[in-house]
This record gives structure tokens, C-alpha cells and sequence, in this order.
């Protein structure tokens, strides 16, 4: 038992029609590759997971945190600048902390019905983060 990982996820509420079978799916492949989700972080958007990804990284009886969101398509670009700066800031947490850190975002520049076609990518982040973990030990 001492050898389970233990990860947390962090998930956005915008657009929680989507995101929320993301946390599922996410949460059901965990459970399939024997990780134990220790805890979930809600945000109100993407741009807010970067703060709930630090509160994660910096516990230490987590060893690796996944991402997950939906950034759909709106009349300005306002999508690209949202997913670049929160995915500059994961990426940056998961270089200083040395844990890591699944992308399960989908978007920018998608529409709602790509979105629903991305939803198993959320099984991606966990596989993703779960792989890094165990080729960094």
C-alpha cells in the first residue's frame, strides 16, 4: 500500500456541463490504475487553476496533481489568453515543485460540440501524470 500514488484534481466549474463528466472520467481511470485521488479542487475558471494546482504541489503526501477544464470559443480571444497563461503557470509549477502535472484542458478555439468530443482527454491527464511518476522515481 505504501507504493500507491496519491494525485489531486483540480477542475474548473466554467462550463461545468462538460467539465464535470471530465471529473468523472478522470476520477474513474484513477481508480482504474489504482491511484488513489486524494483531493478535488473546484475553481471558478481556468485562468483560476493555477493558484489550486500550487496548493497542491506544495503537499507533500501528494505526488502529482491533474488539470481539467474546458475553454470554448468566444467572440474575442479571450479562450487563447486564458489556456496560455494558465498552461505557462502549470508548467512552471510542475519544473519548480518536480510533480507532475496532467493537462486535461481542452480548447482553445473549440466549440461546445468539440468539447463534448474531448471529454475522455481528462483519462489522458491522469495516464499522463501517472506515467511521469513513475519514470521519475
Amino acid at each position: 500500500m505504501a507504493g500507491k500514488m496519491r494525485i489531486g484534481i483540480v477542475c474548473s466549474e466554467f462550463n461545468f456541463d462538460i467539465t464535470q463528466m471530465m471529473l468523472e472520467r478522470a476520477k474513474e481511470h484513477a481508480k482504474f490504475l489504482d491511484v488513489e485521488v486524494v483531493r478535488v479542487i473546484m475553481t471558478p475558471g481556468v485562468y483560476d487553476i493555477p493558484l489550486a494546482v500550487k496548493t497542491l504541489v506544495k503537499d507533500k503526501t501528494i505526488d502529482g496533481v491533474v488539470t481539467i477544464g474546458a475553454v470554448i470559443e468566444g467572440e474575442t480571444e479571450h479562450d487563447q489568453i486564458v489556456i496560455g497563461q494558465a498552461a505557462r503557470k502549470i508548467t512552471d509549477l510542475a519544473v519548480e515543485y518536480e510533480k507532475p502535472i496532467g493537462l486535461g484542458i481542452s480548447g482553445p478555439g473549440m466549440s461546445r460540440l468539440q468539447a463534448e468530443d474531448r471529454i475522455e482527454r481528462a483519462k489522458d491527464a491522469v495516464e499522463s501524470v501517472v506515467k511521469q511518476w513513475k519514470r521519475l522515481k
